[in-house]
């Protein structure tokens, strides 16, 4: 059965020993929840006023005349190679007073296991975070100075020898990896920034073993707060723009549509922060296509 929760009014974890989850839920809810309206509000204010009134108006110009600009650039990558350097400066305070720290380390330590591999990588966040009874972890990504960065924290590990960096489009990684290579698949934050998610989730569920879980912490727009949502629609194009990240993508009907077996998910900071394990569906093509097109008329 699925496990959902909204961490702001439920903080157990019934898939796990309750003493060991139940401490670490306490612990990160203190953080979260009593953090998460200051940390939304002042991230939002920050990220609004920090764009500057001419980048506003140059942006805003550039939406007017074409619709999506930045939200649908395929050239996204250039973003990431020219942020990567000090990218870590940037979000280290938003991710340690929000408690994103704390989420990363709780889906790795009880999720991660065996042969691991992580797309969209980026600098390496993940990296003090896995436990150390994995066997490998290979981090990809698509910019290369990204995972410079990343080369650079795994040198100051003590089991270095575990992790191998490569640079891959997450989109297409048959030439690289053969099906069912994983134990675990996993992407943080890189939803957002994927010119096609559906088709990235897919290739990771392509990846991964039947008995293997697909591991995601992502954002996207929030089902509870309208208000929030609204505002992270109403600002997509500016943040394109700057992080080269789509943050109002609908994170549940991207996972639908991938045709994932939803095994939890837990939001937190009103909705817009999901924390999401997913089991692999190893269907024929047809099925799901069947599937797809099912998901696509309810929706």
């Amino acid at each position: 059965s699925v496990h959902v929760v909204d961490q702001q009014t439920s903080a157990l974890d019934r898939s796990t020993p309750f003493s060991t989850m139940s401490y670490f839920w306490r612990r990160a809810g203190l953080v979260v929840v009593s953090g998460g309206a200051y940390a939304a509000a002042t991230y939002l204010t920050y990220s609004y006023v920090t764009a500057g009134k001419k980048d506003q108006e140059r942006v805003m110009e550039e939406v007017t005349t074409t619709p999506g600009f930045y939200t649908n650039d395929p050239c996204r990558t250039r973003t990431f190679q020219k942020i990567a350097y000090g990218y870590d400066d940037q979000i280290d305070r938003d991710e340690f007073v929000m408690g994103i720290n704390l989420l990363r380390r709780a889906l790795l330590y009880f999720h991660a296991k065996g042969k691991v591999l992580e797309v969209g990588a980026g600098t390496g966040r993940n990296v003090s975070y896995y436990p150390r009874s994995v066997d490998k972890i290979v981090m990809t990504d698509a910019s290369d100075q990204m995972l410079e960065r990343a080369q650079a924290k795994i040198k100051r590990k003590a089991q270095n020898q575990k992790f191998e960096t490569m640079v891959a489009d997450a989109a297409d990684l048959s030439k690289l990896f053969p099906d069912q290579s994983f134990d675990t698949v996993v992407d943080t934050f890189g939803l957002c920034s994927f010119d096609d998610p559906v088709v990235v989730l897919k290739e990771m569920q392509r990846v991964c073993k039947p008995d293997g879980k697909i591991l995601l912490l992502e954002h996207g727009r929030s089902k509870s707060y309208e208000g929030l949502t609204k505002y992270l629609d109403h600002h997509a194009e500016r943040h394109a723009k700057n992080w080269g990240c789509v943050w109002n993508r609908d994170i549940d009907q991207i996972v639908k549509e991938a045709g994932l077996k939803l095994e939890r998910k837990d939001t937190w900071h009103f909705g817009t922060t999901y924390y999401v394990v997913c089991r692999p569906n190893h269907l024929s093509q047809s099925q799901i296509a069947d599937t797809n097109s099912k998901v696509m008329k309810s929706a």
